[in-house]
């Protein structure tokens, strides 16, 4: 049967897909736009679930802030290739899906996985995202999502590029003190603000290994626990926020600049595009070399 033109364009407005497969779906579906936009979608979920396994570690941190600076959001998504997480529809999507969890009240990446979009509430994020996998052929995942709800003073933030976010709650001090506290942690990365919010068993693991590394160096064991205590506080001043060295003023401690301000930091997050994800090592010599095998 004959599709017209206006039909194929209303699709392609409806779904993001291109003429020529507009025009086939239409043409499957009998003219039902609706029965093409269905057929579609599964497609895509079909599409979505082939590539669900594979490697998603390149993407984009998003950070939205709530106008009166009480609430925000801090998201991570991912997708396969660095040359994707640039590409303008990969990132309308991060966007639309930052804003949807700011307008939201999920607490982590699956409960904003079932969100409606706060711009299209006939649509949930999971069914975007399986869309979006469909037109740019990788995987693509919402990995990670903190908020910022229950705010003691204001919220501050700072994107390195799109691959690293931080937000910090902070109290006292003015926007300038709030930046650069967040640009500090962007490029330090402490573990936590102060010294007794360090996991107890992540000291004690220190300990262990600043005492097995003082045997090993055969220092007699009277002073074995007086070298353990220094590299411990060695080690607190490198992990916590206040015990850094400033990054803008090495001279003085991140302590020390929020003491000057009357300021005091509440809580912080930091998303790295990512961290944590096992990226497999890529020898392209040897997949050509395998295929050829097998053919």
């Amino acid at each position: 049967m004959a599709i017209s033109a206006a039909l194929v364009k209303e699709l392609r407005e409806r779904t993001g897909a291109g003429m020529m497969e507009c025009k086939k779906a239409l043409v499957d579906a009998g003219g039902d736009i609706e029965a093409a936009i269905e057929a579609m979608r599964k497609a895509g979920q079909a599409k979505a679930a082939k590539k669900s396994g594979r490697t998603a570690a390149e993407g984009v941190v998003m950070i939205e802030i709530a106008g009166d600076g009480k609430r925000g959001v801090m998201v991570e998504i991912n997708c396969e290739t660095d040359f994707v997480a640039k590409d303008a529809n990969f990132l309308g999507f991060a966007q639309r899906v930052a804003e949807t969890a700011l307008a939201g009240d999920a607490s982590d990446a699956a409960g904003l996985a079932a969100a409606a979009l706060v711009d299209d509430p006939q649509t949930i994020v999971d069914q975007a995202r399986e869309a979006l996998i469909a037109k740019i052929g990788e995987n693509v995942q919402v990995r990670r999502l903190v908020r910022f709800d229950q705010v003691e003073g204001g919220l501050y933030s700072y994107r390195h590029g799109v691959r690293i976010g931080v937000v910090v709650d902070m109290s006292g001090g003015d926007d300038v003190l709030g930046r650069d506290v967040a640009m500090h942690i962007a490029a330090s990365s402490p573990l936590c603000v102060g010294a007794d919010e360090v996991p107890a068993e992540t000291l004690a693991k220190e300990r262990e290994i600043f005492r097995a590394q003082a045997l090993d160096s055969g220092k007699p064991e009277a002073i074995v626990d007086k070298i353990i205590e220094g590299r411990v506080r060695k080690f607190m001043e490198e992990v916590t926020l206040l015990g850094q060295a400033f990054v803008k003023d090495p001279d003085v401690s991140v302590e020390k600049l929020l003491q000057r301000a009357g300021a005091k930091v509440n809580h912080f997050a930091r998303f790295e595009v990512g961290e944590g994800i096992e990226r497999k090592s890529e020898n392209f010599a040897e997949e050509v070399m395998a295929q050829v095998r097998a053919s």
